[in-house]
């Protein structure tokens, strides 16, 4: 998918999302918008290798969403690849939907239970360990955001992933500077990212995570790395909240929710900047 598709991509997600958090509003929408360009990078930009038919098939790349809490906006592609029926995007948190708050297994396309934070680069481990084991040349991408990184066992894992050198592991920050309460320098400051990530034997990307291109050019360059190389992390600059200026500018937006009136003024905001846009390009 070419850049210009990847985008209406994303912002078709980014309406999909708001639509799920109006119907589930106890969901984490913030955390859930920063994220959007890079599963659509992942799943669009032609860097993941997947079966929506067979979600499991030994054939696939992993991809494991460490925080899982905020990942609604995983739902609208799961939908539109085929993982998941298309109508389970009509009602959200109903209790006939697969569709809640906090994902779980019951969703294809989701490799692990997500709701406890701090486990997913260990999991991600074992499988890349698994693959290795196996002989086979599939990637595990895990999915943590900065906020998570305060959990002590995501640096026992970081440490041993780098002991292993596990070129087959590439952990994916989604860095908005944000965590529950206030933002991450005030709680636990840990920049620089990236260092940390290398003084335990990883190498390290800096990357927009609001560039489609740029995520799926680092992802894709990853893939084909020479083997015996060490694992990779991407730092993906993110801002929580995306596109909803209440929540970018709010450093409690993590526990916020949206009004429903708000989210129709979203959308309908939302819709006329795009009809203008394309006015613009036609004229």
């Amino acid at each position: 998918m070419d850049i210009t598709a990847m985008k209406e991509k994303s912002r078709w997600v980014w309406r999909e999302t708001l639509k799920i958090h109006k119907f589930c509003p106890e969901s984490r929408i913030a955390s859930s918008l920063s994220c959007v360009e890079i599963l659509v990078a992942l799943y669009y930009g032609g860097v993941l290798n997947f079966d929506a038919k067979q979600p499991f098939s030994e054939d696939r790349d992993r991809l494991i969403i460490s925080k899982g809490h905020g990942s609604i906006s995983y739902y609208p592609i799961l939908a539109d690849l085929g993982f998941i029926a298309k109508k389970e995007l009509d009602a959200p948190g109903s209790l006939d939907s697969k569709l809640k708050a906090i994902p779980d297994t019951l969703i294809e396309g989701y490799e692990t239970i997500n709701g406890s934070l701090g486990h997913g680069i260990g999991v991600g481990i074992g499988m890349a360990l698994g693959l290795k084991a196996k002989g086979s040349e599939r990637k595990v991408f895990v999915l943590v955001g900065d906020g998570e990184l305060n959990e002590g066992s995501m640096w026992e894992a970081i440490m041993l992933a780098g002991h292993h050198k596990l070129d087959n592991l590439c952990v994916i920050v989604d860095k908005n500077n944000l965590c529950m309460l206030d933002y991450c320098r005030n709680i636990v400051d840990l920049e620089p990212i990236e260092a940390k990530f290398q003084a335990f034997g990883w190498d390290s990307v800096t990357v927009d995570g609001h560039d489609e291109q740029a995520v799926a050019e680092t992802l894709t360059a990853f893939k084909t790395r020479k083997a015996g190389s060490r694992s990779l992390v991407v730092v993906a600059h993110t801002v929580k909240g995306r596109g909803v200026k209440s929540l970018e500018v709010d450093s409690l937006c993590h526990i916020k929710s949206l009004k429903p009136d708000a989210i129709d003024e979203l959308l309908k905001a939302d819709e006329l900047s795009h009809a203008q846009t394309r006015l613009g390009e036609g004229a």
